[in-house]
């Protein structure tokens, strides 16, 4: 689990974010949803430590992890799985380069064990024979596995997922989301994933947090996002859903 206790984040005079308090809960997919510029990218940039918070506390279980210093949260960031928007991958590296790159830089195994790894996480996204292949020999669908599957190398307590079905077709994007919610089930992780897509939050939105100009206005499961009473949120819902039916037609 993951828990954030009344964080406020500040760029010079504006706020950012604030006061806000969640819990991510362990085994579930928990989607942070928001339009551009809602704070919700700059909100999981801070559980993670990208930002540091002005006010607030993060907690990893038993952790506080924004009271460590820098070289203490490497423990934390061993556990951390992190699938980026465009999946981020190395565009000079092979996709077997890329997988291994945490194994390179947190662990002390062999190549053949590494390999192992790489193979076995490959294989769990649904994709192999693709080790010599670099990044642009790749769809866009590929790469989020090969994104997908470099998360998960070191067998993560956490992973974060920004946007990571941006710039797909819908059908391959619902394909990312499944994906995301059994490996999150299977391996029982804490799943936080960033999202302005309302299909990802009927897939797979175990808890759903929405978040407007920069606070938290709601929290729920995505069968009681129906049903809310929320002015903002209802709008947020409908604009994205207005989207998506210009967009097909």
């Amino acid at each position: 689990m993951i828990e954030v206790r009344n964080i406020s984040k500040r760029f010079g005079e504006t706020v950012v974010l604030s006061d806000i308090s969640v819990n991510f809960e362990q085994g579930k997919t928990n989607l942070i949803i928001g339009q551009s510029g809602s704070g919700k990218t700059v909100l999981l940039k801070s559980i993670v430590g990208l930002h540091d918070i002005d006010e607030g506390e993060i907690w990893f279980g038993d952790t506080h992890f924004n009271s460590l210093a820098f070289h203490e949260r490497k423990e934390i960031r061993k556990e951390i799985g992190m699938l980026f928007q465009g999946a981020a991958l190395f565009d000079s590296s092979t996709v077997e380069q890329n997988v291994m790159f945490p194994l390179d830089m947190f662990t002390n195994k062999s190549y053949e064990e590494k390999l192992d790894r790489v193979n076995f996480c490959l294989k769990r996204v649904n994709i192999e024979n693709v080790n010599a292949l670099f990044p642009a020999e790749l769809s866009g669908g590929m790469k989020k596995r090969v994104g997908i599957a470099r998360a998960i190398a070191l067998n993560p307590k956490y992973l974060f997922c920004d946007e990571p079905n941006s710039g797909l077709d819908p059908k391959t994007g619902i394909l990312i989301d499944n994906l995301i919610k059994e490996i999150t089930e299977e391996y029982n992780i804490t799943t936080i994933v960033n999202t302005h897509d309302m299909n990802s939050v009927i897939e797979i939105g175990d808890k759903v947090i929405f978040i407007y100009e920069g606070a938290k206005l709601w929290e729920g499961t995505k069968e009681e996002i129906m049903s809310t009473k929320c002015k903002e949120l209802n709008e947020f819902v409908f604009a994205t859903s207005l989207a998506k039916k210009l967009i097909k037609y």
